[in-house]
């Protein structure tokens, strides 16, 4: 079992920056890629960035790219998202993910944290 728990939502005005951390608890953590997602209002959970368990390995969406930077400090057990030239249509829940491989495919992580809230105005 892990456990995941998020930090770091909040409100930023458009061009801002964020950084999302997703601590973890449990099992090693170093066993497992890291996926974050998102849930805008009336829309189904999407794909935003992955690492792989190392860290060597990542990948983003493309709207996120070059914006969004996903890492991973493994003795620390926790893992970020920083966000950087956010866009109102950036608006969502974020969720992070625990899973066995780097997948886009939501139904690829076993364990979930609980979202946190990311408010960009225009």
């Amino acid at each position: 079992q892990v456990r995941l728990v998020q930090s770091g939502g909040g409100l930023v005005q458009a061009g801002g920056s964020l950084r999302l951390s997703c601590a973890a608890s449990g099992r090693t953590f170093s066993f497992y890629a890291l996926g974050w997602f998102r849930q805008a209002p009336g829309k189904e959970r999407e794909f935003v960035a992955a690492i792989s368990w190392s860290g060597a390995d990542t990948d983003y969406v493309d709207s996120v790219k070059g914006r969004f930077t996903v890492s991973r400090d493994n003795a620390q057990s926790t893992a970020y998202l920083q966000m950087s030239s956010l866009k109102p249509e950036d608006t969502a829940v974020y969720y992070c993910a625990a899973g066995k491989s780097l997948e886009r495919l939501r139904r690829s992580y076993d364990y979930w944290g609980r979202g946190t809230q990311v408010t960009v105005s225009s």
